[in-house]
């Protein structure tokens, strides 16, 4: 399992705290003071899904076991960071480690909690986070592209290629966009822009954390947030990082839910978190599922059949014969494998079948 998302934003959000309830421990020191969190602290959450259930039951299964996505708690970035202001070099290079950006903003009231910058403005915080990854990103690649100027003149073509890559994210850089809005990307190109790596370029999500009593439909501050999600076409969820940490500390699922009816909301606000970043990273679900467990593993979509057997071990690619395969809702309207396979249900994939959401899997390989 090797997706996950850094949890960003500017001191006092409320990032510590949504990252003790995300993963259910107190690993994360909250407090009200700028750079309480230094060294990132990382945990991984099982990702929601009810299809695990269902099948793990027709198949008897004694053990069930969900995909999961990691989650990192980054210090909190101030203006000047990519300038290395409040220890700002070492957490923008912790958020180049991460494939997305969970991006915490505070979206409440509260005069005993401070904001470095005297107000509540979500928006404008937004803002301050995005233009040091840019920064961060055009001073990297301005650095990197002397080098591969003089290797272009030598004739090196490789160096031409990717140097025209460069020259167009500094072109959007210096006009104030994030790498990210350059979508256009030829099928050459998009290999090397990726390994640009550009903080800008990291998709994002952005957590609106909001006061208790406006945990279900947000306020005016996440409205504002959302309507700059819709712009960017980003992922935007609204929670208060308080209750979900309330949740976090009850025992049951029971008395989670009974918590949740007495606040007048269906799910947990992390749910939506952990669901919109598995949405964000362009992932998709499949299951395996016998006596002994169930599981959910995690690919990327459009991935072929070879690589999702290699989610499970590098043997199963290396050998990879065939796919045994069965769409979720055949697997549960006809009642398990053996029901699919007898009503005709069950197919038999090749190497370039593309593995779809929901598909059980039985693989076939020979090392």
């Amino acid at each position: 399992m090797g997706f996950n998302c850094g949890i960003v934003g500017l001191p006092n959000v409320g990032k510590s705290t949504l990252f003790n309830a995300l993963t259910s421990t107190a690993a994360a020191e909250a407090a009200n003071y700028p750079f309480c969190t230094i060294e990132p602290n990382t945990g991984r959450v099982a990702v929601p899904d009810p299809r695990l259930d269902s099948i793990a039951g027709l198949a008897k299964s004694a053990k069930v076991i969900p995909t999961q996505l990691e989650f990192v708690d980054i210090a909190g970035l101030v203006r000047g960071a990519s300038k290395g202001e409040g220890l700002g070099n070492q957490f923008l290079a912790n958020i180049r480690e991460t494939d997305a950006i969970v991006h915490v903003l505070r979206c409440f009231e509260d005069g005993n909690i401070t904001h470095v910058d005297g107000s509540v403005d979500p928006v404008r915080d937004a803002e301050t986070v995005e233009t040091e990854l840019m920064l961060s990103d055009l001073e990297s690649l301005e650095r990197r592209v002397i080098p591969l100027e003089k290797k272009v003149r030598g004739g090196d073509k490789e160096a031409k290629a990717q140097l025209e890559v460069m020259q167009r994210v500094l072109e959007v850089l210096r006009e104030g966009l994030p790498a990210r809005s350059i979508s256009d990307w030829s099928k050459t190109e998009a290999p090397i822009a990726r390994g640009l790596n550009m903080l800008s370029d990291k998709p994002i999500l952005y957590v609106c954390n909001v006061e208790e009593d406006c945990a279900g439909d947000g306020n005016a501050f996440s409205e504002a947030v959302a309507a700059k999600a819709a712009a960017e076409g980003a992922e935007c969820v609204v929670i208060s990082a308080a209750i979900e940490q309330e949740i976090s500390q009850l025992g049951s699922a029971e008395e989670k839910s009974e918590f949740l009816e007495t606040l007048g909301l269906e799910e947990a606000g992390l749910t939506r978190v952990i669901r919109a970043g598995y949405k964000l990273l362009g992932l998709l679900t499949f299951f395996t599922a016998g006596p002994k467990e169930t599981r959910a593993w995690t690919i990327t979509q459009g991935s072929k059949a070879p690589r999702a057997a290699g989610a499970i071990h590098t043997d199963f690619e290396r050998g990879f014969i065939r796919a045994e395969t069965i769409a979720f809702d055949d697997y549960v309207s006809l009642g398990g494998e053996q029901a699919a396979k007898d009503a005709g249900r069950m197919r038999s994939e090749g190497s370039e079948y593309l593995v779809q959401d929901g598909d059980v899997l039985l693989f076939r390989f020979n090392v």
